[in-house]
């Protein structure tokens, strides 16, 4: 820390550079720390010349990053993320509960979490839960949460992830919609903008007995397309880490015999930027957990299915494209 001290003209000027290099502005920067554009362009002038080298290059009232700004700012963020999580896990002590942020998609929380929130509430009392929401498929890096779940393929390198399950799929409807058996209707048939068209011609026959031309309803997120097939609006391919929930209460029923596998597994990644904390590895397995005890009761219900075999056996079928719920 001696060497640091030495090294800066003063810790403000951190603060400073971490504006101007967010803001890409002396001005914004000025804005957000309540104090004039001068003394923004004073304190990082002196900042440059202490260390000398440029960290802005100034260009129409933008300033921005010179290679060595980039790689300081990289450092700041990083030290900066490093000292406000530690703030932060001081203030949840102080205060006796634990704020746990999950990055999960939106059908995940909304129909796979939400019917039992209550329970992990008590299981779990002291944390504050919350969700960093993806509507679409599960990509993109875990960083700024406690935890993030994400689909990989299996021959992907791993990111020190734990198992969920494997990808698997089933079409599903309503048992209303099931129980309209009209052969000249066509099926209608609910997708994720984001999957191929044409998923329910890999399945060689629907349980509806519905022989006519097929509709389509497309939405970009899929707690909607599972809130369509609720509705009776026709027939959604149901990944089981979504659906499962629905059923076992018997809202939603197979709506084909056929299980689909792809070499995606469902996994939850720690962040990138920060060690994982022992509260949020608890909630991690208890949703896990919970997960499991679901698909056994599934197996139970569906037997022909093979459900706990599909979702947890070593083996797995041939690739299958799909994007993910």
């Amino acid at each position: 820390m001696p060497e640091l001290r030495r090294m800066l003209p003063s810790s403000n000027a951190l603060f400073v550079f971490d504006a101007a290099a967010r803001n890409g502005s002396f001005t914004a920067a000025a804005a957000e720390l309540n104090v004039t554009q001068p003394a923004v362009s004073r304190m990082l002038g002196q900042f440059e010349q202490h260390l000398g080298v440029r960290l802005f290059d100034r260009k129409a009232g933008r300033a921005v990053l010179t290679e060595e700004g980039e790689l300081l700012y990289r450092r700041v963020l990083e030290g900066f993320r490093s000292i406000e999580s530690g703030l932060v896990e001081i203030e949840r002590r102080r205060k006796g509960t634990e704020t746990v942020t999950l990055s999960v998609s939106s059908a995940f929380t909304t129909h796979w979490l939400m019917p039992r929130i209550d329970k992990l509430q008590r299981q779990f009392p002291e944390v504050d839960l919350r969700f960093q929401l993806i509507s679409g498929a599960l990509r993109g890096p875990v960083e700024n949460v406690d935890l993030g779940m994400r689909f990989r393929d299996r021959d992907e390198p791993s990111s020190g992830g734990t198992l969920v399950m494997k990808e698997v799929m089933l079409p599903m409807c309503s048992p209303g919609y099931l129980g309209e058996t009209d052969p000249a209707e066509g099926n209608t048939i609910i997708r994720l903008a984001e999957t191929p068209g044409d998923w329910a011609a890999d399945y060689a026959s629907l349980l509806t007995g519905r022989r006519g031309a097929a509709k389509a309803l497309s939405f970009t997120d899929y707690a909607v397309v599972m809130q369509a097939a609720l509705l009776g609006q026709g027939i959604a391919l149901g990944w089981l880490t979504v659906a499962s929930h629905w059923l076992l209460t018997g809202a939603l029923v197979p709506a084909s015999d056929t299980l689909t596998t792809t070499r995606r597994i469902c996994e939850f990644l720690p962040p990138r930027n920060r060690p994982m904390r022992p509260i949020a590895t608890e909630i991690r397995d208890w949703i896990i957990a919970q997960m499991k005890s679901e698909i056994t009761a599934i197996d139970k219900l569906y037997p022909k299915l093979g459900a706990m075999a599909a979702c947890y056996s070593c083996s797995l079928s041939p690739p299958a494209e799909r994007g993910s719920g």
